[in-house]
């Protein structure tokens, strides 16, 4: 087969961008992935399991004293993957150190999940949490990004509440890949392709459309949304989108730190590389702030 043109069609509408999508769920229908958590990890905590708000759910407690607070934690992995053993052990160490509760749902991908019944699913273990009289905030990477600042709207829109932190990893921010900045990023992002991705989001979008804020959380309205940190590699096409954030959360009044790796890859700070490690510490600091006022 020949060269094939760009595809200048809707996400979910090119047979040929779509077709690796495609075959890669067909073969997560056939051997689904693991999502337990490795039997050795660095880290001293405990693992138990139960069914809430419609979903298997993990806590992640460690050993010693009583824990202070709870992270609810969302991994990525382009609304299709299981959590990834790196998941795993960035949530024992955030547990370990920071001697808080760690929650990591394991949410359902497409095609059976949505943006809208997943941040629901979210947003009602947040609700849970807060009820119980623990701080609770929200993390998540790449595409658990956009599920956790998506719920952090919802939070605040529907609920009132505001939460005492968010810390996103490489958050995936507007589905509809229009930045034209993305354009300049590609060729030095050996990760993720705009293009590829079409699939995926058309499955994750179902009913709604792709600037709702529960599918790309760029489109909300941040003001009051409580001090948010994102950490974002410059070498990663989500970065531009990153900083436009940044820019929204200034003129909403809401306080927002973009830190920013030079050269850095996709959710960088999962890698076991120094910037990585570096920025594990950043993150433990973080929420060693919000859980331990």
């Amino acid at each position: 087969m020949g060269d094939a043109p760009p595809c200048a069609g809707n996400a979910g509408e090119c047979p040929i961008c779509d077709a690796p999508g495609r075959h890669h769920l067909a073969n997560l229908q056939h051997r689904p992935q693991s999502y337990h958590p490795p039997r050795r990890l660095p880290h001293d905590v405990t693992f138990r399991t139960d069914v809430r708000s419609g979903m298997l759910v993990y806590t992640v407690t460690p050993r010693g004293p009583r824990p202070r607070g709870n992270v609810v934690y969302i991994h990525g992995g382009g609304w299709v993957n299981q959590i990834l053993p790196l998941h795993w052990r960035l949530t024992a160490q955030i547990a370990a150190e920071v001697c808080t509760t760690v929650t990591v749902p394991i949410y359902p991908k497409v095609p059976g999940g949505t943006a809208d019944t997943v941040a629901r699913s979210v947003v009602q273990l947040v609700l849970d949490s807060i009820c119980q009289g623990e701080p609770t905030g929200l993390s998540g990477d790449s595409a658990g990004g956009q599920i956790a600042l998506s719920a952090a709207l919802v939070l605040r829109g529907d609920h009132g509440t505001v939460l005492p932190q968010t810390v996103l990893i490489s958050p995936a921010l507007d589905l509809t890949f229009t930045n034209p900045d993305i354009a300049r990023v590609q060729p030095r992002d050996p990760l993720i392709a705009s293009e590829g991705a079409g699939v995926f989001t058309q499955l994750w979008q179902g009913q709604l459309p792709l600037t709702d804020p529960r599918v790309s959380p760029l489109f909300g309205d941040l003001k009051d949304l409580g001090p948010i940190t994102v950490l974002s590699g410059t070498h990663d096409i989500l970065n531009p989108d990153a900083r436009l954030l940044a820019r929204n959360a200034k003129d909403a009044g809401t306080a927002l730190e973009l830190i920013e790796q030079p050269g850095g890859l996709h959710v960088y700070p999962l890698l076991p590389t120094r910037s990585g490690r570096a920025a594990w510490a950043f993150i433990v600091e973080r929420w060693q702030m919000a859980c331990c006022p």
